[in-house]
């Protein structure tokens, strides 16, 4: 299981997570995007699950069931992490394939399916790396120093300071500064 926290053990910390991703990061993607003509959904709902797996058929009826549009592996705790450390954080979601909700073609060869796949994700990870590039030249200063996840750990701890053992502040006090 991957660490979820910066906090485990000394401290109570409850970041706010209604929205895990960084609003303004989101603006800045979108826009590098559609400035180059690179195909983005600018709304959507992704559904994180444990891997490294693929889903079963009844996980993804039931992540669609909830209004899941990408389910995939990797979102978090990497939003929860980035988060707690008041840093913002964008989502950018290669899309490989419908997951199993949509059967294969019956016939179709197993090794043409995964090229297809294969195919699908060097795709978009072309696409992706002129969209970094795109968001790296681009016009939006990338620093904000406004943005509500700047401060996130304001109101997050909860645990009396005075209980939190000085060399476990230590270890976390470039996320107070």
């Amino acid at each position: 299981k991957r660490v979820s926290t910066y906090f485990t053990g000394f401290a109570a910390v409850h970041c706010e997570m209604a929205q895990p991703l960084c609003g303004r990061a989101r603006e800045i993607l979108i826009g590098s995007a559609r400035r180059i003509d690179v195909k983005t959904h600018a709304e959507g709902t992704y559904v994180c699950m444990e891997g490294p797996q693929f889903s079963t058929r009844a996980e993804s009826l039931m992540h669609r069931a909830w209004g899941g549009d990408v389910i995939g592996m990797t979102a978090m705790p990497e939003a929860k992490l980035a988060r707690e450390a008041q840093i913002c954080y964008g989502l950018v979601a290669l899309a490989s394939d419908y997951d199993c909700w949509m059967p294969h073609e019956h016939n179709k060869d197993k090794q043409a399916l995964l090229k297809e796949i294969m195919g699908n994700l060097q795709a978009a990870t072309d696409n992706c790396l002129k969209l970094i590039k795109a968001v790296l030249t681009g016009p939006a200063d990338l620093v904000c120093e406004d943005c509500p996840c700047r401060n996130s750990l304001d109101l997050a701890l909860w645990t009396d300071q005075s209980q939190i053992d000085p060399a476990d502040k230590e270890k976390l006090k470039v996320l107070f500064e």
